[in-house]
């Protein structure tokens, strides 16, 4: 009975807002921010119990990069869609990259340190420790990273770099595909469905639940960030920090959702490895389809041309993912690398000036490359992803 109440009220949670959205229903910005947000929050319970199921018939690396990519469906839309204005309207292109480097960043300095902490609250647990077949995601993400300084250096994105990250981005996909299947634990909701379907009706049930709560997500995103950019304007906050945090904030909720209920529910490794699948989702996917929008809207092949205080942003959002990737190269992510993390993301929202930014920037490379060279274990790590890329 627990786990139908389960079910039924998440359903419920995502439904009413498909019946408001569908039927034409127009609502004040702060009620729709609030019903589109409720039910994402319904879907990402959904969403979590699809990846588990999911996990019977596929590895759990495919599974739950299918996960992240359905539960960051919200910052594509939303992205993709800053990036088609500037075709038309040139002073709109600083929105897409603002957005987009907001998302990274939220990503990390809040998202993989939230984590770490709900999972030391849940168990008193103060490390992570992660699958060694998560290097996967460490080097997808480690190689896009390194790319991603080339975007500042030349101050545009390109086609050129839509192919590479693209290319990326399906090379990592297909890798993961091939990794190894173990039988999951399931408990709850997930649980139930297995034990009391057949294999061919618990395959459908995957399916849509996956369709149903990508749906959700999906209608819910722009009227979620739209609504809470209204009720901002009214506040008289900056457009641009609105499209910067708040539109991602709202976007990113699903993920955070999950990968939260992942940690509490004992299963770390399971969140960080959707967190870190996400920030591969989005440095290789997101990033490459932004020059694509842009051509298609402009109507023709000319990269985003950004202006200086965009190639700050982007240099600064690739420093720390730089550090990011140090940090979980041991394959470890311990409390006081979570709460650096985000102490270095924090701070940062409070200074706004290029000399702070570069300082930030600056900082996070030297940590970066002291952290890999001086700590053993990063150091180790490192100098084995070197070799077995060799081989």
């Amino acid at each position: 009975m627990k786990n139908w109440l389960w079910i039924i009220s998440t359903s419920l949670l995502a439904l009413q807002w498909l019946i408001v959205h569908y039927s034409g229903i127009h609502l004040a910005p702060h009620w729709e921010a609030l019903l589109s947000g409720v039910s994402i929050f319904g879907a990402a319970f959904i969403l979590s119990w699809a990846a588990e199921l999911a996990q019977l018939d596929i590895p759990q690396a495919l599974a739950l990069a299918f996960l992240a990519l359905i539960a960051v469906l919200p910052e594509y839309a939303v992205d993709i869609y800053f990036a088609s204005l500037p075709g038309k309207d040139p002073s709109y292109i600083s929105y897409a990259t603002a957005n987009m480097t907001g998302a990274n960043r939220l990503l990390i300095g809040l998202g993989w340190s939230t984590v770490v902490i709900a999972f030391w609250l849940k168990s008193g647990q103060r490390i992570i420790a992660l699958g060694k077949d998560q290097k996967v995601e460490i080097v997808a993400l480690g190689v896009a990273t390194l790319y991603s300084f080339v975007i500042p250096l030349k101050g545009t994105i390109s086609v050129i770099d839509a192919f590479f990250l693209l290319s990326l981005f399906v090379v990592y996909m297909v890798i993961i595909s091939w990794a190894h299947h173990e039988e999951p634990e399931l408990e709850g909701p997930p649980e139930m469905i297995a034990r009391s379907c057949s294999t061919g009706t618990r395959r459908a049930i995957t399916i849509l639940l996956f369709a149903y709560s990508g749906l959700t997500i999906f209608s819910a995103a722009e009227p979620f960030a739209e609504g809470l950019l209204s009720s901002g304007r009214t506040l008289g906050i900056e457009e641009f920090l609105l499209v910067q945090w708040l539109a991602p904030l709202a976007s990113e909720s699903p993920e955070f959702i999950v990968a939260i209920l992942f940690a509490l529910r004992g299963n770390p490794q399971a969140a960080m490895r959707t967190l870190v699948s996400s920030k591969v989702n989005q440095w290789t996917l997101l990033i490459g389809m932004l020059p694509l929008a842009y051509a298609t809207s402009a109507g023709e092949v000319i990269p985003m041309q950004m202006d200086d205080r965009q190639v700050e942003e982007v240099l600064l959002t690739a420093a720390q993912s730089l550090f990011a990737v140090v940090v979980i190269l041991s394959l470890s992510f311990s409390l006081n690398e979570a709460l650096v993390l985000l102490v270095l993301f924090a701070t940062q929202l409070f200074f706004t000036s290029t000399e702070v930014r570069l300082l930030y920037s600056y900082g996070y490379i030297v940590l970066a490359i002291g952290t890999a060279f001086l700590v053993r274990d990063n150091r180790e790590s490192l100098l084995s992803l070197v070799l077995r890329g060799r081989r």
